[in-house]
């Protein structure tokens, strides 16, 4: 490791204790590059004990933050499954932002984690806009991960695994695990590949990638049911599936992902929430 500076109604699965942690999860963008009133590009929110993680942020993504009631300067960690634009698209302009919001006033840095090759991109990126992107000193940190091999590290409140994923050369993703053992994992984008199942082994919540229907599959993406057969194999206690592509508009992708997967299941949407608790109870609803 390298450092450098489809609908869901609302139901609750189950009764909820009456003292209890959360992690929640907010869906900000469940599509991709190509453009969607309803579905943003790719983007998830984190909440745990406070601290919100954002985990990849394509275009469209500063404004679900809004509509979720979340202003940029409340983000502590930003987490790049790889560096596709519909997955880097707004990576500019949070830093841009950041500068004329207040974010420099925070009192811990802006963390950035990614693939070895991050700080680079990040480089690239200031050689192009300067010092409107160059946050103060001490407010960005970078760290890069092993995009060869399994690597992990350590937080406050959380831990992260990463592992290489089968898309393009800077593609990992992440498992976070809390100190209590509940763990989520999300995958970025990806085909089947075993390292998917083996960061996904026995997580409470796998959010992964099912870009295109079955009979549409295309090269470094999961289908639905290769999903399904992913969390099968990986005993996920839910699936949550996301990443959707046009084509999957007017296909029955539970459908094609109950071929494999017979366990709990959601059809990501935007600003969705799911809350997982101690002991596995879960609760889900939409906003």
């Amino acid at each position: 490791m390298t450092k450098s500076t489809f609908p869901l109604k609302k139901r609750i699965l189950c009764i909820i204790p009456t003292v209890m942690e959360t992690l929640t999860l907010t869906v900000l963008g469940s599509g991709t590059g190509i453009p969607s009133l309803a579905r943003s590009s790719s983007s998830i929110m984190i909440e745990i004990e406070g601290e919100l993680l954002l985990f990849d942020v394509g275009p469209g993504t500063m404004r679900r933050l809004l509509e979720s009631g979340i202003t940029i300067d409340r983000i502590s960690y930003l987490f790049i499954s790889h560096l596709h634009p519909d997955h880097t698209g707004e990576f500019v302009s949070l830093l841009f932002a950041g500068k004329y919001s207040g974010m420099e006033k925070r009192r811990t840095p802006l963390t950035i984690i990614g693939a070895k090759g991050l700080v680079n991109f990040y480089n690239g990126l200031r050689r192009v806009y300067g010092k409107w992107i160059e946050m103060a000193a001490n407010a960005l940190v970078i760290h890069e991960m092993d995009k060869e091999k399994r690597d992990f590290m350590e937080f406050d409140s959380f831990d992260v695994t990463t592992m290489p994923m089968d898309h393009i050369e800077s593609s990992i993703g992440f498992r976070v695990v809390l100190p209590d053992g509940r763990s989520l994992v999300y995958t970025g984008d990806t085909d089947y590949c075993e390292n998917a199942v083996e960061l996904s082994r026995d997580t409470d919540i796998l959010v992964c990638e099912a870009a295109f229907p079955d009979e549409m599959k295309v090269e470094g993406h999961l289908t639905p049911s290769l999903s399904g057969k992913i969390a099968t194999e990986s005993k996920a206690g839910v699936l949550v599936l996301t990443h959707f592509y046009p084509e999957c508009m007017g296909v029955d992708i539970e459908a094609q992902c109950r071929d494999t997967y017979k366990g709990d299941l959601i059809l990501a949407e935007d600003l969705m929430q799911i809350e997982l608790f101690p002991g596995g109870v879960m609760k889900r609803m939409t906003p």
